[in-house]
């Protein structure tokens, strides 16, 4: 607003805005109790604490965030971080700003109040007598206004998400997802569901609910049919609570129809984040369940393997390493190794990973392919020709000079000695390597 003003005084003074009751210049100075003594603007959101300073809220905050926990101008101790709307001197700036609209001074609209640790409070209590009382009405009106508040502003969504609201959140999706029919909570539960997509990453104590028996039936159940939104939340919500917990990697795995709900949302995705959190959770149950062999085997029975190739042939780089990294636990698996050799697009593709998507990609890249040339049977060495023939000896003799991490060099390492023996019978080169050099002729 302020450089709206001095614009309009270039321009007169440029002579494209001479107004005829104009009488020369004149300056226009902000009165300094207008003013926020940090970022020294005129406030908009005028805002004052426990030691009687005013501020402007955005600036205010921003000082607190930094772990400043003293009034910058008295020096004492703010015995509450909850700042006071000060009303008066909004007004005051306000009709300031009016008065002296004529040197294109815009009036500051009144801001919107932020949410108060108080009344997120008040919501996360209600939510939690609803739930227990099964009032699944009085539950949604309070889950319909976190999403509004939420929705409002930045300052709104971290005031609700620091105040612990996802675990109320979990605990009421778990005792909703108690009673005897879940058809009958379907509309709260979703709500709820819904909702919780908004606070990813969750927190220890909300996964610990959403861990429970019933939550994990309800989501899997939620998993294998209804709506798409239903599905794709339910997904990204069962990714959090699998991450990296054995324990609940396994109760998932012996939940009916889990596996084929999150092969389904990678063969028929519903968009990439849901894809995405299908593929975490699926690489999840082939590495950390001890059971692995087993639930790898339904899998590569589902198709999952000749998916994942097709898959990666024009992924982008996430999505790649994700599929990369499931593809490396089910070649862990004799069985899952078959249905790779099977594909005739597997070596090629993993071969061409490396070096081509990313570090991560490249290790499972490297790792795939040595679980592949390990498990050879063939005593012409299928896929050891194979790969010599689409350049994966110079790709990882490039790998070894650039380096890499220890675990990928070993496997290197072996790889080569293993594709050295057949690099005389066949010309090795991928000439794509070379396609932009120079002939001297």
């Amino acid at each position: 607003m302020i450089s709206t003003w001095r614009r309009r005084r270039a321009a007169r003074r440029a002579g494209k805005e001479r107004p005829e009751d104009e009488q020369g210049e004149m300056e226009l100075a902000i009165p300094n109790h207008f003013r926020c003594p940090i970022s020294l603007d005129l406030m908009k959101d005028p805002v004052t604490f426990s030691t009687g300073i005013t501020y402007d809220r955005e600036s205010i905050e921003k000082w607190i965030e930094n772990g400043n926990v003293k009034c910058p101008i008295t020096n004492q101790v703010f015995r509450s971080l909850e700042p006071i709307p000060n009303h008066t001197i909004r007004k005051m700036i306000q009709d300031w700003c009016v008065d002296n609209k004529s040197y294109g001074i815009e009036r500051i609209p009144t801001p919107r109040i932020p949410v108060s640790s108080m009344e997120v409070s008040e919501i996360q209590a209600k939510i939690s007598m609803a739930s227990k009382g099964g009032d699944k009405i009085g539950c949604q009106n309070s889950l319909a206004k976190i999403k509004t508040l939420m929705k409002e502003s930045e300052r709104n969504k971290k005031c609700i998400v620091g105040h612990g609201t996802a675990s109320v959140l979990s605990l009421a999706f778990e005792d909703f997802s108690r009673e005897l029919s879940l058809s009958e909570n379907v509309a709260v539960l979703e709500e709820i569901l819904s909702c919780l997509t908004l606070f990813l990453p969750l927190d220890g104590e909300a996964k610990s609910y959403l861990g429970s028996a019933v939550s994990m039936d309800c989501l899997v159940w939620f998993l294998k049919g209804g709506d798409l939104t239903r599905r794709r939340n339910a997904v990204l919500v069962l990714k959090e609570i699998v991450s990296s917990d054995q324990r609940k990697v396994e109760a998932l795995s012996g939940i009916e129809g889990a596996t084929e709900a999150l092969f389904k949302l990678v063969k028929e995705p519903i968009c990439p984040t849901s894809t995405k959190a299908s593929l975490v959770t699926i690489y999840q149950l082939v590495t950390l369940t001890p059971a692995n062999v087993k639930v790898i085997t339904k899998f590569v029975d589902m198709g999952l393997v000749s998916l994942l190739v097709e898959l990666l042939v024009d992924a982008e780089r996430s999505l790649c390493e994700k599929a990369l990294g499931v593809l490396d636990g089910i070649c862990g698996c004799g069985q899952g190794r078959e249905k790779a050799y099977d594909n005739f697009l597997t070596i090629p593709v993993i071969v061409k990973k490396i070096h081509r998507v990313s570090d991560l990609a490249t290790e499972f890249s490297v790792s795939i392919l040595w679980k592949l040339c390990k498990g050879e049977k063939r005593e012409d060495g299928g896929v050891l020709v194979e790969a010599l023939q689409v350049g994966a000896f110079q790709k990882l003799l490039l790998l070894l000079q650039i380096g890499c991490g220890e675990k990928t060099k070993e496997k290197s390492t072996e790889l080569l000695k293993m594709l050295n023996p057949y690099r005389a019978r066949l010309e090795c080169i991928d000439s794509s390597d070379f396609k932009d050099l120079k002939r001297p002729f």
